[in-house]
């Protein structure tokens, strides 16, 4: 049984311009223990999809469809029901850590007021759980740094304390939204260490949503592309990676820098992002896809199976995606 079952998931926000709809019949399964990106440029719907699923959207969204998690219905959910959800059984990692903590507030009673609430655990223990799970970020001399402010850590280390607290409930899901962000690439890379280091000891699935395609090779098990707020191309990251079939992904690896290979000048994708309160009747990609053809700019194209474990939306045959 999958851990998280998505089914036509839709993101709408209302605005004096009218609607926005950042999410458009999202699809999707993650079994337990498994790592799963969702990768695309900024605007493309990944994190107000992970939003929906933690009842975070904002007051003017509203989501519609189905979000299972371990067999329950979340859409609909009251707040209390969500609130049990939360922190227990999944949890988020935000984009900056920064603005995450608060700055007035030790860290050890950020952490240990997770515990209080959810575990109903005494202070002492909380506390002493808490730099146990830090220990296991592995931030130095844990039992005596649980007691400073947040700006006394550097921007990796924040972060890592993050993943901490998100992990303090031993959750079966942690979405981690952007988790490398601004972060220089040594840094990225021990971030990426020390969720893979929880995924093997916890046995945690894991969404990593990101843009940056050189943190998700090597780490995630399955890549989910997204555009315009949908799907464009499902898979084995190896598979994906090495032959794409969609050609928005084709872009996006093209643009990626390589030391394989020599070049004057780095691969763009022409155009810009759709507006998504007035998306193409078509393919959303379509206006600047360089492989497009007359039926793409009137017929959506639906999400469907290739091979044995991939799918994608395009009207390109795979064969002539180049």
């Amino acid at each position: 049984m999958s851990l998280l079952e998505i089914d036509n998931l839709r993101v709408t926000f209302s605005t004096p311009d009218g609607d926005v709809n950042a999410v458009n019949g999202m699809s999707y399964a993650l079994d337990p223990g498994e790592t799963l990106a969702i990768v695309g440029e900024s605007g493309s719907g990944k994190s107000q999809g992970a939003f929906a699923m933690m009842g975070l959207l904002a007051r003017n969204g509203r989501a519609t469809g189905s979000i299972k998690f371990d067999g329950k219905e979340l859409i609909g959910l009251s707040a209390d029901a969500m609130n049990k959800v939360r922190s227990a059984k999944m949890a988020m990692i935000f984009q900056d850590p920064m603005t995450s903590l608060n700055p007035y507030i030790r860290i050890s009673d950020q952490m240990a007021e997770v515990l209080t609430l959810h575990k109903g655990m005494s202070k002492k223990d909380a506390i002493s759980e808490s730099v146990r799970m830090l220990d296991a970020v592995r931030i130095p001399d844990a039992g005596r740094r649980i007691r400073s402010f947040p700006h006394e850590f550097s921007g990796g280390m924040r972060q890592r304390i993050m993943i901490a607290m998100s992990l303090l409930c031993q959750p079966r899901l942690l979405i981690a939204d952007e988790p490398t962000t601004a972060l220089d690439v040594t840094v990225q890379a021990q971030i990426m260490d020390v969720l893979s280091d929880i995924r093997r000891e916890f046995g945690t699935a894991i969404i990593l949503i990101t843009h940056d395609l050189g943190v998700v090779a090597g780490f995630c098990d399955r890549t989910l592309v997204m555009y315009g707020g949908q799907i464009m191309e499902d898979g084995p990251t190896d598979d994906v990676f090495a032959s794409p079939s969609h050609p928005y992904t084709k872009g996006l690896l093209q643009a990626v820098p390589r030391l394989d290979r020599i070049e004057t000048e780095l691969k763009t994708i022409a155009g810009e992002p759709p507006d998504m309160s007035r998306l193409p009747a078509g393919c959303p990609f379509s206006p600047r896809c360089a492989q497009v053809q007359n039926i793409c700019a009137s017929l959506r194209p639906e999400l469907v199976a290739h091979g044995d474990a991939r799918r994608r939306a395009c009207h390109v045959p795979v064969a002539e995606v180049v």
